[in-house]
């Protein structure tokens, strides 16, 4: 089957989410294949959620509870609801792309056509973990380990280049985020298409606090101040602007990629003690919360926006 056409799109990217994650196709000796996904019971809803949705492709056969037998557990065994399809050319077709010696593989071709925020969202629901340190966010887990390594530095290449995410490969071979800026950039990208269920997996809201009344921020040494209170304060004037912007999620992206992607927040820099006013003070804490920018990040990208003059075009958005 090559003929996609007939195929809706969206639900070819979450095919794509679901066979990076928890989906798989069956396919018993003499028989045609079958897809099919398990979810804990726990995970009801996400499990009726993508029967619901994949059925308008897939010939889904209703979600069924299962009892199995474990005797790691505590009680002895494991509660489960099953998805499993049955035949149809197109899942035959699937089969011979994401399958070889029934073994599951990477199809990169495949991936490269049909990874996009939906497959990633339901990758991550299926098979994504995000830990948290003081209510802060800190790592992203994106379970891999059932492809072969060399398939995994792939597929970090790929998430490199179709998201701008830079994720590391540890020794399970799993892929993780640290960066601060990245892991709330990743949450930004899946926010949409997070199920109600799966909210434990992004960042909790949070009311912001205030920046500290007297505090120490960081800029470029390239940034030169003969009165740094006074010049700080002036370029603070896109502030509100810059708010708007983080907290609009289309807004966000595309100052992201057009912007801080090339914007080095990592120079050398210079402390100046500075008193915020209460207002910058709270904007400065909801930009930081929402992006993952420190303080100084923030104010910094100020100063750049004014001097580049670029502001404008971002901030008409």
């Amino acid at each position: 089957m090559s003929d996609l056409s007939k195929i809706n799109l969206e639900n070819l990217n979450m095919i794509t989410g679901k066979l990076l994650g928890d989906g798989s196709i069956t396919k018993q000796k003499g028989r045609k294949p079958r897809f099919q996904f398990i979810h804990a019971a726990s995970d009801k809803e996400w499990c009726y959620y993508c029967f619901e949705k994949l059925m308008r492709t897939l010939p889904l056969t209703p979600p069924y509870y299962k009892k199995v037998h474990d005797n790691r557990t505590l009680k002895g065994y494991t509660e489960c609801f099953q998805v499993q399809s049955r035949t149809d050319p197109f899942i035959t077709w699937l089969e011979s792309i994401w399958y070889q010696d029934r073994k599951k593989i990477l199809p990169f071709k495949f991936l490269d056509q049909f990874l996009n925020e939906i497959a990633l969202a339901w990758w991550y629901q299926d098979d994504g973990h995000l830990s948290f340190k003081n209510n802060i966010p800190k790592k992203i887990i994106l379970s891999t380990d059932n492809f072969s390594r060399d398939e995994n530095l792939g597929l970090r290449d790929l998430l490199t280049k179709r998201f701008n995410l830079y994720f590391k490969l540890d020794s399970q071979n799993r892929l993780l985020l640290y960066d601060q800026l990245q892991i709330n950039y990743f949450l930004i990208l899946i926010d949409p298409y997070i199920h109600p269920s799966m909210k434990r997996k992004i960042t909790p809201q949070k009311h912001p606090k205030k920046v500290a009344k007297r505090t120490t921020i960081y800029l470029p040494t390239t940034v030169k101040l003969s009165k740094p209170t006074q010049e700080i304060h002036n370029n603070l004037k896109n502030l509100q602007s810059l708010f708007e912007i983080t907290m609009n999620r289309d807004s966000y992206i595309q100052f992201y990629k057009d912007f801080i992607l090339h914007h080095d927040l990592n120079q050398e820099t210079k402390g100046y003690q500075i008193i915020f006013h209460e207002s910058d003070s709270f904007i400065i804490q909801s930009i930081k919360n929402k992006t993952g920018l420190k303080a100084s990040q923030i104010i910094s990208l100020c100063f750049h926006l004014n001097k580049l003059e670029v502001s404008t075009s971002f901030f008409n958005l």
